[in-house]
């Protein structure tokens, strides 16, 4: 009787399932279970606050004599980076590190190669005072801002105490946030279209998974989440020579000396666009990149076979952000 009772149960459950099945048709796919995550396609952000941050971070009023923005080191139409090995300050002089790009900074547990910044308002924060970079003072920034009166009034309408320090800050980091580029080719794959990619990039895929990179390269931002040595299984500053300050990484903020050479694992998001590559821009390009990574993370080389799949691999990951899809 009691297996009489389990054979109708289980009857009933596969005629649910394909009841199931028939209704949502053969064209429905399940999202695949990876340990790099899609991207999702909105963030919640004031469209206001958004706006004026976009104008903003195009406006070379907030350094301190008028001559940089933050799309000077952050070129939107390149990646959201620099395509200079060290970004130039408002002075002339080069800045200690190679310019991340913004492009799902959002996505970042940390922000800066050292991880100084906790928030994109920290990092905001640090860049417009930065002696190098922006050179400004707030008080400045504020009045400067006040005294406009297209931000004056966009300010009034967006925040109920209108201009001030914080609120600039978070209406950079508002437009900052919808720079995120879900639906790439690889996003597309993961929510279950498997033709997205090429078998050559599933193969890709599949070595970047066998050799470890994504360890820590994985979730949303295939990176971004973590800290980790540069130069686990090899010296790489020693054979790179010229040591700077800068590439004492993470220990520049906690002076522990587990954290020299440590850094917040950069995102792969888009990384085709954002040469050159790593803290000191050494990598000129995306093959000289993998390449460094296989010596120093690895303690191996890549094959021509398999570094060019993981390469074809890599690009799927290029995605556009809500301008440029306009």
């Amino acid at each position: 009787m009691i297996v009489q009772e389990v054979h109708q149960v289980g009857s009933a459950f596969s005629m649910g399932c394909a009841l199931i099945l028939i209704l949502l048709g053969p064209a429905v796919a399940l999202p695949l279970n990876e340990p790099i995550e899609p991207l999702p396609l909105t963030l919640n952000v004031s469209p206001a606050r958004a706006a004026i941050g976009k104008q903003l971070f195009q406006d070379v009023r907030l350094s301190a004599n008028g001559s940089r923005s933050c799309a000077s080191c952050h070129d939107l139409k390149r990646g959201g980076a620099d395509t200079r090995v060290h970004s130039i300050g408002f002075r002339g002089e080069a800045t200690g590190v190679n310019a991340p790009s913004v492009i799902n900074a959002a996505f970042n547990f940390k922000q800066f190669w050292n991880g100084r910044a906790d928030t994109l308002e920290a990092q905001i924060d640090a860049v417009v005072t930065n002696p190098v970079e922006m050179g400004s003072k707030w008080a400045g920034v504020v009045s400067m801002t006040t005294n406009d009166a297209n931000y004056k009034t966009a300010f009034a309408k967006a925040y109920p105490d209108g201009v001030t320090k914080s609120n600039i800050q978070n209406a950079l980091a508002s437009f900052e946030r919808t720079l995120i580029t879900p639906n790439s080719r690889f996003d597309k794959y993961l929510l279950g279209d498997t033709k997205a990619i090429t078998a050559e990039e599933k193969s890709g895929y599949a070595k970047f998974k066998q050799y470890g990179c994504v360890a820590c390269h994985q979730g949303k931002n295939v990176g971004g989440n973590m800290f980790q040595k540069f130069g686990v299984m090899a010296d790489y500053f020693a054979q790179r020579g010229n040591p700077t300050k800068a590439d004492l990484g993470r220990y520049l903020v906690t002076g522990d000396r587990d954290d020299i050479h440590v850094f917040k694992v950069p995102s792969l998001r888009n990384v085709e666009l954002t040469a050159p590559y790593f803290h000191d821009g050494s990598a000129a390009t995306l093959g000289a990149a993998v390449d460094v990574m296989f010596k120093y993370q690895l303690g191996r080389a890549a094959s021509k076979e398999d570094k060019s799949e993981i390469i074809a691999f890599l690009k799927t990951l290029t995605g556009k952000t809500k301008v440029d899809r306009r």
